[in-house]
């Protein structure tokens, strides 16, 4: 019986403590969030673009036909614009959220415009830009998978000049040139999938001046210009600007970047 008392006692006084004790216990920790994983600009990219650009041309004489126009008469100016379309490949490495990057772009274009010489009103001063090239180093920030971006290098056009008769459109002379300058740009690219992103950008190309020798085709029947021969010299000076959406798939063998505590 004294046995009895004794356990009873002991269930009892146990009882009693178990509310303090559970509450002296540590409470366990909530798993921890998984890691965000953050959008990986690093790696090889190909991509296509497409869209519109106007160049801005203006034209001065400085030689015709075989004398010296001094000072240079101003022809006139003239902005020929089109499409464009082509494509690109680069290569982006990503530290943080800077972004840093290399890239050749290509396109073929219908960039035309025209007008009326002021220096004989008898004909018209054509261009065309039928092709470019850009090759630029690029700077960016990324947030996630959003990435702004600037871009700056050499460029490159393709450029086709021809004198027309400007009652007829007969042609009397012309010229063709591959013309260097700068360009520089800006971009906003946005990722929708791990390995795709499309972008909307814009450059301007800075092509400056240069002279041109126009070949005569006879039409004008000026005995002293054969045909075949140098019929005037222009300096011709020439920008750029193009806007372009642009869609890019990258060759991402590292995998995406996971963000560290």
């Amino acid at each position: 019986m004294k046995k009895l008392l004794v356990c009873t006692v002991g269930l009892i006084a146990l009882g009693a403590a178990a509310p303090a004790l559970a509450a002296d216990m540590a409470v366990k920790a909530p798993p921890p969030a998984p890691l965000p994983v953050i959008y990986n600009w690093s790696g090889f990219y190909i991509g296509a673009n497409g869209g519109g650009g106007w160049s801005h041309k203006c034209w001065d004489v400085t030689n015709f036909p075989g004398a010296t126009v001094v000072p240079a008469f101003r022809e006139g100016c003239h902005d020929a614009s089109g499409g464009v379309v082509g494509g690109q490949i680069g290569y982006r490495w990503q530290s943080a959220g800077w972004v840093f990057g290399l890239e050749a772009q290509g396109d073929w274009a219908d960039l035309t415009g025209s007008n009326v010489s002021l220096f004989i009103p008898n004909w018209t001063n054509n261009s065309k830009i039928q092709a470019f090239g850009l090759f630029t180093g690029q700077v960016g920030y990324a947030w996630n998978n959003v990435l702004w971006y600037v871009k700056g290098g050499a460029a490159v056009t393709d450029d086709r000049y021809r004198g027309t008769v400007t009652a007829t459109g007969a042609l009397f002379d012309s010229a063709n040139e591959t013309r260097w300058g700068g360009v520089v740009g800006t971009g906003l690219e946005f990722g929708f999938a791990p390995n795709w992103s499309v972008a909307i950008e814009y450059d301007h190309l800075f092509m400056g001046n240069n002279s041109r020798s126009f070949t005569s085709t006879g039409v004008l029947g000026l005995a002293v210009v054969p045909v075949g021969g140098v019929f005037r010299t222009d300096s011709i000076h020439q920008d750029v600007d193009l806007v372009t959406a642009r869609i890019n798939y990258r060759f991402n063998w590292g995998g995406p970047v996971v963000a560290k505590y």
